[in-house]
């Protein structure tokens, strides 16, 4: 159970209902963390526009370091629902999610590049309080990806941490995305059981 209560769309206004219908299609339901954050309009839509804008300029690195590097801080910090989505979104892009269990020994796992490592460790210095980065690091990457793809890398950990920072403080936990099967928000149950009870 989120510490807030998702946003039901009977009480949300006309372009969340909109979102909300544009999200179940895309993912199958409603995401919580975008139920959530539905409480504040205007950082609703600006989320949605940056989370939007991101992805859609996020294109130098390969899906796979930028994917990994996501999913480790993810796991790193603790947020089971960016595990869960991000599992499947990495399912979606064709990728390999059942390395993920070894991510733990990915120094030594042959499931992983050095280009993934290099970015993994990257995620973990990044994701360290205080931050634990080096020059040699942001060095070798440069080599790796280039300046632009340093950026986005950096972008998007940095993206990442806000994000699993905010839905761990929120309550906010794993929908079964991953599984397939992901489970509805809290207020489409309680719209169910409510149609339920309208047919006795």
């Amino acid at each position: 159970m989120t510490r807030i209560s998702p946003v039901a769309p009977k009480d949300a206004g006309l372009l969340v209902k909109l979102a909300y219908w544009y999200a179940g299609r895309q993912y199958g339901e409603v995401p919580e963390p975008f139920a959530v954050l539905a409480h504040h309009r205007k950082l609703f839509v600006a989320s949605a526009r940056h989370e939007m804008a991101a992805a859609k300029a996020s294109t130098v690195l390969p899906a796979n370091v930028r994917d990994i590097a996501v999913y480790r801080v993810a796991s790193t910090v603790g947020c089971s629902w960016c595990v869960d989505f991000g599992s499947m979104l990495m399912r979606l892009e064709g990728l390999d999610v059942d390395r993920l269990q070894q991510i733990g020994d990915y120094e030594s796992s042959p499931l992983y590049s050095d280009d993934e490592r290099a970015a993994i460790a990257y995620a973990d210095a990044m994701t360290a309080t205080p931050t634990e980065v080096t020059d040699e690091q942001v060095a070798d990457l440069q080599r790796r990806f280039g300046d632009a793809g340093v950026v986005e890398l950096t972008y998007q950990i940095s993206l990442e941490n806000q994000r699993s920072r905010m839905n761990s403080a929120l309550g906010i936990v794993d929908q079964g995305f991953s599984s397939g099967d992901a489970c509805r928000v809290p207020w489409a149950d309680q719209a169910e059981a409510g149609r339920e009870a309208g047919r006795r």
